[in-house]
């Protein structure tokens, strides 16, 4: 650690912070760690603890903390403006809009907060499209189990597990659930209700498990026959983090929306839809709004964000790093007995074990790596896309480590 780090570390440790944990809501379940300090792809504790960071604030930071170049782009904004209502014209806003347009399949941009936000304006859209403009009253969204896309109560009720809808009854109607990757289970759900497909192309919190690519391919063939539309949540699988700058990219198909947050802002909480332009109609003035959504600062950081990936190639190098991460940990964790599988796509990738892993992470944190799970039995890694061969070593072997039995 340099000498400034240390004297970061050291001034924020130095007093005895008062424990006001009880003034929030007890929505976490919470590490007894209380992180200062991000650089890279380290963290610092207020202890003065280092740790190496394989959850990027769970598929957040994908260009490390405090990255030099968003840095500078967000200070120079605060010195000049913070906010103003979206009833003005915000040119980073159209800036940052012409950068996701320019490198992907849509036309249109509306900007949020988060992911949850993102497919809630993608599940409204759909609708308002169906309803408005096609004009058939179509408004049924079919999702698929294990699926996870937000916590309001739209997106949980969209989510494919039971365990976020506990206590929230009674849930908004329209929303079918299917297994994942079976198309006749696909074809049997579609009525002349359906309005939408929601899809990941991988599931993340349902386990790090990828769509097959005929499937999706007979998923766009359908929608076309049938004008449904296919909303892709890229919120965690977005901004680089497979491989592509998208994953559906992987593809081969476009989709006609797209939901976007985490790696979109570094850190800063920003979401977004991408659509294309049939869809444009659907939303016009009045129909949907986010006071804070697309203000100054946060298009700022996603401009400096996506310039950062799109011109350093990021994506390509992401795809490189996960093919060496994959490749590593089986060679390191093939003999453990617990490790069942290790699977997944560029920089996000899971292992699957035999049991629980809660404590398996507690373990790998007091080695000094931050990891997480994906449902009970995967340890789910999310490493940044500058992360180097040396730093995946250093995580290999604390997993190697913490994995055997």
């Amino acid at each position: 650690m340099s000498e400034t780090k240390q004297a970061a570390v050291a001034a924020a440790g130095a007093a005895e912070a008062v424990d006001n944990s009880h003034s929030l809501l007890p929505t976490y379940g919470r590490y007894p760690i209380s992180l200062v300090k991000g650089e890279g792809s380290y963290l610092w504790d207020d202890k003065g603890n280092q740790y190496l960071d394989f959850m990027s604030g769970i598929a957040v930071t994908n260009l490390g903390h405090a990255h030099p170049k968003v840095k500078a782009a967000l200070v120079e904004q605060l010195d000049q403006l913070w906010h103003v209502s979206n009833l003005f014209r915000i040119p980073n806003q159209e800036d940052a809009a012409a950068l996701l347009t320019a490198n992907s399949f849509g036309d249109a941009v509306f900007f949020c907060n988060s992911g949850a936000e993102a497919n809630e304006a993608a599940i409204k859209l759909a609708r308002r499209y169906q309803q408005k403009v096609a004009g058939n009253g179509r408004y049924e969204i079919i999702t698929f189990d294990h699926s996870f896309h937000g916590r309001t109560l739209a997106t949980l009720t969209a989510t494919g597990q039971e365990k976020v809808k506990e206590g929230f009854a009674p849930l908004p109607e329209g929303f079918k659930y299917i297994p994942f990757n079976d198309f006749a289970a696909l074809e049997e759900a579609v009525s002349d209700k359906t309005a939408a497909i929601m899809l990941e192309m991988i599931q993340a919190e349902g386990g790090i498990h990828a769509a097959d690519e005929a499937y999706v391919k007979a998923v766009r063939e359908l929608c076309d026959k049938q004008g449904i539309l296919l909303i892709v949540d890229e919120v965690q699988t977005g901004i680089g983090r497979t491989g592509k700058l998208f994953a559906y990219e992987h593809y081969g198909i476009e989709p006609d929306i797209i939901s976007l947050a985490k790696g979109l802002g570094s850190g800063f909480p920003v979401g977004a839809i991408v659509a294309k332009e049939k869809l444009r109609e659907a939303f016009g003035p009045g129909s949907h709004g986010s006071t804070f959504g697309g203000t100054p600062i946060a298009t700022a950081v996603v401009k400096a964000t996506l310039e950062t990936i799109v011109g350093e190639r990021l994506p390509e190098r992401a795809a490189q790093m996960g093919d060496y991460l994959q490749e590593r940990l089986k060679q390191e964790l093939g003999a453990n007995a617990a490790v069942k599988d290790v699977r997944g796509k560029g920089l996000i990738v899971g292992i699957e074990c035999d049991g629980p892993v809660a404590d398996r992470l507690v373990a790998a944190q007091k080695l000094g790596l931050l990891a997480i799970s994906a449902g009970p039995n995967v340890i789910r890694l999310l490493p940044n896309l500058l992360v180097t061969k040396e730093e995946i070593d250093q995580a290999v072997a604390v997993l190697k480590q913490v994995t055997a039995d």
